[in-house]
């Protein structure tokens, strides 16, 4: 049985931007974009914790995604794309604000480029299978 080729682009989550190291290449798309909300968030995490060691760890990520990556902007399409993902998350009965807020402002990134969006955390996304294709790693 063939391999399925790898995809020539696809967006990446912050949870796969973190474990990245870890994830085999074979398992993503051969160019990867970000969405710069994924940015912000990797802006945040050096703040988000008092421990010398992890901080450290976590500027030196953010160092490495500003040199690898020029995030996709959040505009216009893309909050358009997350007034549908708002709607489909609500229809299937789950909260659309909250923790996962910025996964769904991603999730409209992927959406209004036409990307795939490739996550450490499927379960993050449900409800959205009609707008755009999840793919866990």
């Amino acid at each position: 049985v063939a391999e399925a080729p790898r995809p020539p682009l696809g967006l990446i989550d912050t949870s796969v931007v973190i474990d990245l190291d870890h994830i085999d290449a074979e398992q993503l798309p051969i160019e990867l974009a970000i969405s710069a909300l994924t940015m912000a968030e990797l802006a945040a995490g050096p703040h988000a914790t008092a421990e010398a060691h992890e901080r450290a760890r976590r500027q030196d990520r953010l160092q490495r995604a500003e040199a690898s990556f020029d995030p996709l902007p959040f505009d216009g399409d893309s909050a358009r794309a997350y007034g549908r993902i708002y709607a489909a998350i609500v229809a299937a009965g789950r909260k659309a604000r909250g923790p996962r807020a910025v996964d769904l402002l991603i999730a409209a990134t992927a959406v209004a480029a036409n990307l795939a969006l490739y996550t450490r955390n499927v379960d993050d996304f449900r409800g959205l299978d009609d707008l755009l294709t999840i793919v866990g790693v």
